[in-house]
């Protein structure tokens, strides 16, 4: 009698979920065919910038080198704040609550921080003009950044 007992037991612990999976499926699939989504219903990525800004100096049009781009971290006071996205040079002087010495954007003063910019990341390991190895999602927050200050 025990092992009648213990066969039934096994068989609804295989059958129960078994029975369960198939009815999802089924019910998905119905569903499905009722009221599919729209293809418009499908979101792209959104953007989390700000609107572009009409009181941002154009982009700088004169060659930096690296070198060159370090003396414009603020830390001199007589000359401007640069930050550049992908190779593009923004004047941020203006802005130098949040891009000058000891504040929040400081470490992309002076540089190319790309990558960092397309990971919303502040660490300086990260701060670097090479962004070949961010995926799509970073690409465009990279983009987005570039797009507010152009």
């Amino acid at each position: 009698m025990l092992e009648l007992q213990t066969l039934v037991i096994y068989g609804l612990a295989l059958t129960l979920p078994a029975a369960y999976l198939t009815y999802r499926h089924f019910l998905r699939t119905s569903r499905a065919v009722i009221s599919p989504a729209p293809q418009e219903s499908q979101k792209s990525l959104k953007s989390i910038m700000q609107a572009a800004r009409e009181d941002l100096a154009p982009p700088k049009d004169d060659p930096y080198t690296t070198e060159e781009l370090k003396k414009y971290d603020g830390t001199t006071p007589e000359l401007p704040i640069y930050v550049a996205i992908k190779g593009t040079i923004f004047d941020v002087t203006h802005k130098a609550d949040v891009y000058g010495p000891g504040r929040s954007y400081a470490i992309f003063a002076g540089k190319d921080g790309s990558k960092g910019l397309g990971m919303s990341s502040l660490k300086p390991e990260h701060a670097v003009a090479d962004y070949s190895g961010l995926d799509e999602k970073d690409r465009q927050v990279l983009d987005d950044w570039h797009g507010f200050f152009s």
